[in-house]
């Protein structure tokens, strides 16, 4: 069994209130969960309004398939127009991990 996570570190454009900052980061969380069928929330920056750190999770029982999910996971992200992705960190644990 392999476990990934993402962090992805985002910049959110024209937003002045934590209000608005849910109404963007809310559908991309659910858009993350609905395509690629992975645990996520957002996991940081929670008192600021123009930053927030989106967290992302798969588990699977193949390496290659978690590295595919998380990165298709870190594309959509970068490729929203209303964020800018300033970092993106992955991490792994596999079975050699015990």
């Amino acid at each position: 069994m392999y476990v990934g996570a993402l962090e992805c570190d985002v910049l959110l454009g024209d937003v002045h209130s934590l209000k608005q900052k849910r109404s963007v980061v809310r559908p991309v969380v659910a858009e993350l969960r609905r395509r690629f069928e992975v645990s996520v929330a957002e996991a940081g920056h929670l008192d600021l309004h123009r930053r927030a750190l989106i967290g992302v999770a798969c588990v699977a029982a193949d390496h290659g398939h978690v590295i595919e999910v998380l990165a298709a996971c870190e594309r959509l992200v970068a490729g929203r127009p209303e964020l800018e992705l300033l970092s993106a960190r992955h991490r792994m644990l596999g079975p050699e991990d015990e």
